[in-house]
């Protein structure tokens, strides 16, 4: 079918593809969620029982599905039990770092977690909280399978040998304790001057429990960024259910890390030596909810607060993949470290966007170069492929065998025009995902008016100046376009962009204004030749 289309209606589809792409890419991302109301009425699913060796006692009637068929079932507690409002909000326990205020509730859950972040400190003071008042789970919480005993636990407060903890230069132990009827759990919370803490859990008896890194954080969350929980398998390989996408029955043997997060933050645990099974549960609005099988004498890492690379590499690169970029990961991660490495060399994201687009044009100049030059060549074979289609007119299959046949003549592409713009495509979206996700371009500068590279140009500057030189860039770029209405859309092409753009990062934005400003300068070069050439064939 290509082959019997102009050239003029394959690069109008071109442009209507690439931008019916960014219209349901938009439309599949997820979009924001509000919380359940009841936030204990998490959603019910049927137990599957599972014949396996070692399987646990069957589930009631309330408990998650059962894992894969081969692997131990776990009946995890769907449902919190109602819980005394004492052991709910009672603070037993501080802890203080140089990087987090955590607040330790009388079920022995993190019941409030500020993070010590400057930039997202707002005017009145408010530092970001990654555990809400209302979320479904908690960080730290236990759910045993045995609903009667689950029941007890939440109602039975826990103690701690502390009642505040900080933490400077040497880690310190905060233990907490819970004696029910028939044992008694013992939590060590090791903290960590690093930023990270561990946590042990003895149970003074075998008893089948789970334990949570709590839900995703709701301080960053939008509608075009993931939210909800990413698991790195025993593989190395990442898995993420989004809000709003969780079965309930997900389950990931020997993984190394779970994460609850929103854009910028996240709740997780990890372990890479031992790893742990993985156990999802949903609540009333499918938003996953992430546990951990645990054992009579359990140790986790842990790991609360902003998704900065360094930080994250830091504790283990590995951690790095908590960064998610979604389906373009392959491409941004690179992007991202290419960024990184600029603006360690000037000292500003923007100035690092502007040279990483720059350098990227020159890469994929070659490319570039090559369908500049077959536009060039078309427009000189213009009326050649009038005289072609006028002679032909009755014989569309000789029409397009003498068209091919004088493409190839002239070393001519009829896609060589398009190719440049479709491989953007992957490029813009990496970028994209980027700069929504890095949290390191959070009040990000560049110059004067633009002073987060991450938000929106707030006098819309860069969206005009964008569209400016993709008009100016369509101008002095040779087509063939005959038809009026194509030649109108074309017009109007730059407009249809700047809208586009006007919500999307100054960052982004900023990378397109670069990148059709290179694009032009390099059309001045290939034009240039053209003309040079043409005038020593006319000499």
């Amino acid at each position: 079918m290509l082959d019997k289309m102009t050239q003029q209606q394959r690069m109008l589809l071109a442009i209507v593809l690439s931008i019916l792409f960014f219209v349901v890419y938009d439309f599949m991302l997820p979009k924001p969620k509000p919380l359940p109301v009841d936030t204990n009425a998490t959603a019910v699913t049927q137990s599957a029982t599972t014949p396996a060796a070692n399987s646990a006692p069957a589930a009631v009637s309330n408990a998650a599905p059962q894992a894969a068929a081969g692997s131990a079932s776990a009946p995890v507690q769907t449902k919190a039990p109602a819980q005394t409002p004492a052991a709910e909000s009672n603070t037993i326990a501080e802890v203080h770092t140089k990087d987090y205020h955590m607040y330790i509730d009388a079920l022995g859950r993190v019941s409030k977690f500020e993070v010590l972040i400057e930039k997202f400190k707002t005017a009145e003071g408010k530092l970001p909280n990654l555990v809400s008042a209302d979320a479904p789970v908690k960080p730290l919480e236990i759910r045993f399978s045995d609903p009667k005993l689950n029941d007890e636990a939440f109602k039975t407060p826990f103690t701690a040998d502390q009642s505040k903890v900080v933490v400077t230069d040497k880690q310190t132990v905060l233990t907490l304790t819970q004696k029910l009827s028939t044992l008694t759990v013992t939590k060590a919370i090791v903290v960590k001057p690093d930023g990270t803490y561990d946590v042990s859990v003895k149970l003074s008896k075998p008893a089948e429990y789970f334990i949570s890194p709590g839900f995703r954080p709701n301080e960053q969350a939008d509608m075009y960024t993931f939210k909800g929980v990413l698991i790195r398998k025993a593989d190395g390989t990442i898995e993420t259910i989004a809000d709003g996408k969780a079965q309930g029955n997900e389950v990931f043997m020997k993984a190394n890390i779970i994460a609850a997060s929103d854009r910028y933050f996240t709740n997780s645990f990890y372990d890479f030596q031992n790893g742990f099974d993985v156990y999802i549960t949903k609540d009333a609005k499918e938003d996953p909810l992430a546990f951990i099988k645990g054992h009579p004498d359990m140790k986790l890492h842990v790991y609360s607060g902003a998704k900065d690379h360094d930080k994250l590499k830091s504790i283990d690169p590995r951690m790095t993949d908590i960064v998610e970029y979604g389906f373009f990961t392959f491409i941004a991660k690179p992007m991202f470290l290419l960024l990184k490495a600029i603006y360690n060399f000037v000292g500003n994201w923007g100035w690092a966007i502007v040279l990483t687009t720059i350098l990227l044009r020159l890469v994929l100049f070659p490319l570039t170069y090559k369908g500049m030059v077959s536009m060039n060549r078309l427009k000189a074979l213009s009326p050649k492929v009038k005289e072609i289609q006028k002679k032909y007119k009755g014989d569309p299959a000789k029409m397009n065998a003498k068209m091919m046949e004088l493409y190839k003549k002239h070393n001519a592409n009829p896609m060589g025009g398009c190719l440049p713009m479709l491989l953007q495509i992957p490029v813009f979206f990496a970028i994209y995902r980027v700069l929504l996700n890095a949290v390191e371009l959070k009040h990000a500068p560049w110059i004067g008016w633009i002073h987060d590279l991450s938000a929106m140009d707030p006098y819309f500057i860069l969206p005009v100046l964008m569209a400016g030189t993709m008009f100016w860039q369509q101008h002095i770029t040779p087509n063939n376009i005959t038809d009026p209405m194509q030649a109108k859309i074309m017009k109007f092409l730059p407009l249809i962009f700047m809208f586009f753009f006007v919500t999307f990062p100054a960052g982004l934005t900023l990378y397109w204004f670069v990148n059709n400003l290179f694009g032009v300068l390099q059309q001045y070069y290939v034009n240039s030749l053209f003309a040079k050439e043409k005038a020593a064939k006319e000499g």
